[in-house]
């Protein structure tokens, strides 16, 4: 083909289309629901705490390490010793180095709670939920070891994790839901509770304390915290940060 130079300089002239990248419409959506410091300060903050501890058990001394969790295990004899030390750490370790699949399960059940109620008053469900789930199942442990009913090995296992709390705000998210979703997410959750007994040991006293305490956690939230929440609506709090 020929072209003529006259031509071949307007075209060389003419500033160059620019380059349109493709649109992704549901992108910026999902990204709302990412735990962030600005919407989800509490989910974001615990998530950042949870993946440092997480890298702390990863890379130092197991020493350390080992000798940081029997600090803060709400075990039954620990939680004698050092009942503040105990409940207020326990929940800042993971049990194993999962914590991409925390944050997928935050996001779902702690991040839309914090959205709708606040930092403060989802901080207050989840830690709640998390004491009071693990005074109601270790204390009755105590008890019994002292009652020499159960043998005092029985107060030494390691008690560490944020299920109790997440529980407690995935409970109270059920109540909130209406009609047929309502039912459906209580029949996962209790389904959960189950899935997460059945794949331990089931028959041993740490599967049933802990099956117990997931159980207590989130029926309190779902009777307590989740009315408790739906009556905030409507005498909001300004302090709540959201």
């Amino acid at each position: 083909m020929i072209v003529e130079p006259d031509a071949m300089l307007l075209k060389a002239g003419r500033p160059a289309p620019a380059l349109t990248l493709p649109r992704w419409p549901g992108l910026r959506a999902a990204l709302r629901f990412v735990p962030n410091p600005k919407t989800t300060p509490f989910t974001f903050g615990y998530l950042i705490i949870l993946l440092g501890t997480t890298l702390l058990l990863e890379f130092a001394d197991p020493a350390v390490t080992s000798r940081l969790l029997q600090l803060s295990s709400t075990d039954a004899h620990n939680l004698w010793r050092r009942p503040l030390t105990s409940l207020l750490t326990s929940a800042f370790w993971l049990s194993d180095a999962s914590w991409v699949a925390y944050a997928v399960i935050f996001t779902l059940a702690v991040a839309p709670l914090e959205r709708r109620f606040g930092a403060r008053r989802t901080a207050l469900v989840f830690f709640s939920g998390h004491v009071l789930a693990t005074l109601a199942t270790e204390l009755p442990v105590m008890a019994l070891i002292r009652a020499h009913v159960l043998p005092g090995s029985a107060g030494h296992w390691l008690d560490i994790g944020v299920s109790y709390g997440f529980f407690a705000t995935a409970g109270a998210l059920v109540f909130l839901l209406r009609g047929r979703a309502r039912l459906f997410a209580l029949a996962a959750m209790e389904a959960f509770i189950a899935v997460i007994w059945a794949s331990d040991d089931p028959a041993s006293l740490d599967a049933i304390v802990t099956l117990l305490g997931h159980a207590c956690a989130a029926h309190f939230g779902l009777l307590f915290c989740g009315p408790w929440l739906r009556a905030s609506i409507r005498r909001p709090d300004p302090d709540s940060g959201g």
